[in-house]
């Protein structure tokens, strides 16, 4: 896998190279599921194309949550439709630090598609602009379409069955109030998985919306022979796993129907407080 992080600089360094990158913006707002591609159109990095959370980075909401994986006949369909091979180079980037859905992009093609160049444009769009990017809006010619066929790592994520075994570590990344179940503004029950803690996902970043070092977040991340991520729907747990990426730490398995998931069946167990 390669480095995880790109710097503007870097970027703007490797789109004036001999193989540029492929760019996907994901920047998505939750319960708006048009508001990404609005935001692309309005302004975009030159070059790239939209990758939406709802329709390409995850499947119908239903039993596996509110953002379940799409299946993987699906997302070889986008993955080909975005002109994307094992031999190109992929950044991906949003507006929150990676934490919508760029790090969601991440994991799903790094980790669970093996894709072995993908970096999250470290700041995001903010970054590139306050590096002084060029940032255009409207459409743009689509990409030329791949035949690429991913060997799916299915050992990456884990269903419900596995959360509650002996020695695993589950990592909430949702905020504190979600955790503790003092509020819940999405999901109809409140709390958390029994044994789970709280690292939110803007605990990964400095005040700058960029990933704190390495060697911080290695020593700020939990620590267990083996660490479960999990989030609201599986989305800023991705975050988690890229920030033990970046710490250089053997990275967590994704649970990708998350809180979202569990709650669906009411024999599960539920826990409030820290």
């Amino acid at each position: 896998m390669s480095r995880p992080l790109m710097t503007a600089p870097e970027l703007a360094e490797a789109l004036d190279g001999h193989r540029p990158p492929r760019l996907l913006d994901c920047r998505a707002r939750l319960g708006d599921p048009d508001a990404g591609h609005t935001l692309w159109w309005e302004a975009h990095l030159p070059g790239s194309v939209h990758l939406d959370l709802d329709r390409d980075l995850a499947g119908p909401p239903g039993r596996g949550g509110r953002h379940p994986l799409p299946a993987r006949e699906a997302f070889t369909a986008t993955l080909q439709r975005l002109g994307i091979t094992p031999e190109l180079p992929v950044v991906v980037y949003d507006d929150m630090g990676g934490q919508l859905a760029a790090a969601r992009a991440w994991w799903m093609l790094a980790c669970w598609a093996g894709h072995p160049d993908v970096r999250l444009l470290d700041g995001g769009i903010k970054a590139w602009m306050g590096a002084g990017g060029e940032v255009v809006e409207g459409d743009r010619a689509a990409p030329p379409t791949s035949d690429w066929r991913p060997a799916y790592r299915d050992d990456r994520w884990c269903e419900a069955t596995r959360l509650q075994e002996e020695g695993v570590l589950l990592v909430d990344a949702r905020s504190r109030e979600r955790f503790r179940g003092e509020v819940e503004p999405i999901d109809p029950v409140a709390g958390h998985i029994p044994g789970a803690v709280c690292r939110p996902s803007a605990d990964n970043l400095t005040p700058w919306g960029r990933f704190k070092p390495p060697g911080q977040l290695a020593g700020e991340l939990p620590e267990a022979g083996e660490v479960i991520a999990y989030c609201g729907s599986g989305v800023t747990a991705c975050h988690t796993i890229l920030a033990y990426a970046v710490a250089g730490r053997p990275l967590p398995r994704l649970y990708p129907g998350s809180w979202s998931e569990w709650i669906r069946d009411p024999a599960r167990p539920v826990a409030t407080g820290d």
